[in-house]
């Protein structure tokens, strides 16, 4: 499969809006999804529905192998060790929540420091806010270049012997920054801190190995890469798993209870209560799938081409304020000088362009930008040129039309 041959493969994609052809530029937010993972999805409900590890009939065993299969294609996917380091979840929040409550809670104590970056997503911010507020450690910030970027300088001076966990986006969801984890992880380690890495706007646009980057924990969701909402993954290191008790309790994860107290079952069927998102991994396997079969190589280059092009077409319009590096990974925030980005995003939505517009889940990065808002354009496998330019020409009539207004 090439490129060329995708855009056809994501049916939504096929709609006008607004009497325009749907420029779907919002993919950081959430990525559309091929008729592949449609058609897994709608196959498991209407031949194989059942839940998972109970039933000795013919469509649970289905179910269960269908749901086991997924967690050894995302095994596979990432190159964790084994299958048991792969936990099931609703999605990025819910898989850095279940590090913040199980290991930071039980592990973290006053005096500790927890560093992060302004950068963080309120995912990877607010859990271990509140970490520090039930057990007394302290928050320490990576500070930031001017252009977003992190040198090793700064993470040297910042991560010391009384850090305990590293908590880091891996790409930015409003600069896109791609931040060295690996360098980052090795000197943590050489610290004695943990390291914690949100993975969601990573992994669906290049490979991910979790033993290169040997990051102890790594939480990703179906949802940005092609699969269906709901469904996430948290990676964690079998040793660190296994000194952590589940933060979800009830059926499914247990192996005796008794009146009066109860045991758990081994990882990685511990940290997944209840009946788990079985379609939803199911539709993740397939999306895996696909984007595999294109190549993670052609889709990274494909989009920073698509960056790079619509960088070089911004700048050449007065008035427009871009955030971020030169090196980026898929997206471009930006503003129109003296318009807030919602109406900028209004004006786009009536040519049919869709871009995010707001703080992004990133408060103190706005401030850290000083700014309250931006609008953000986020690339993905599916986009092309004309998109681009589409979205280039409906930012120009913006510009007119609020250059009159004002």
């Amino acid at each position: 499969m090439t490129i060329l041959d995708v855009k056809s493969d994501f049916p939504i994609l096929d709609q006008t809006i607004n009497g325009h052809q749907l420029v779907y530029l919002d993919s950081a937010a959430t990525a559309q999804k091929p008729q592949v993972v449609i058609d897994a999805v709608n196959d498991y409900y209407k031949f194989d529905n059942a839940n998972v590890h109970r039933g000795v009939h013919t469509l649970g065993q289905r179910a269960t192998d269908a749901y086991e299969g997924a967690r050894e294609t995302v095994t596979k996917f990432i190159n964790a060790k084994q299958s048991k380091e792969i936990i099931f979840t609703r999605g990025t929040t819910e898989s850095i929540n279940i590090v913040a409550r199980s290991y930071g809670d039980a592990f973290i104590t006053a005096g500790d420091e927890i560093v992060l970056t302004e950068m963080e997503h309120h995912s990877n911010l607010i859990p271990w806010q509140q970490v520090a507020k039930r057990t007394g450690a302290t928050l320490k910030f990576i500070p930031l270049e001017a252009d977003g970027t992190m040198t090793m300088t700064a993470v040297k001076q910042t991560v010391t012997e009384k850090t305990k966990l590293v908590a880091i986006t891996h790409v930015s969801n409003v600069l896109g920054t791609i931040n060295p984890i690996k360098d980052i992880t090795a000197h943590a380690h050489d610290m004695g801190a943990v390291v914690v890495v949100d993975g969601a706007q990573a992994v669906p646009h290049m490979a991910v190995d979790v033993q290169d980057l040997d990051c102890d924990f790594y939480a990703f969701s179906g949802h940005k890469m092609g699969a269906p909402t709901g469904i996430g993954v948290l990676y964690g290191k079998e040793k660190l798993l296994n000194q952590m008790d589940p933060v979800d309790y009830g059926g499914e994860m247990i192996d005796f209870v008794s009146l009066t107290d109860a045991t758990w079952k081994e990882l990685p069927w511990k940290f997944e209560g209840g009946t788990p998102i079985i379609a939803g991994a199911v539709g993740l396997a397939s999306a895996i799938g696909y984007l595999q079969s294109i190549g993670f190589d052609k889709i990274t280059a494909h989009e920073q081409a698509l960056t790079d092009y619509a960088i070089k077409e911004l700048k050449k319009i007065d008035g427009i304020d871009i955030y971020g590096p030169d090196k980026r990974c898929g997206l471009v925030t930006f503003n129109l000088t003296d318009v807030h980005p919602h109406d900028t995003a209004t004006v786009l939505d009536s040519f049919g362009v869709a871009v995010r517009a707001g703080h992004h889940c990133c408060q103190p990065l706005m401030k850290w930008l000083k700014v309250t808002a931006t609008a953000r354009a986020s690339f993905y496998v599916y986009n092309t040129f004309e998109d681009v330019d589409l979205f280039i020409d409906g930012l120009k009539q913006a510009k007119e039309f609020f250059g009159d207004v004002f």
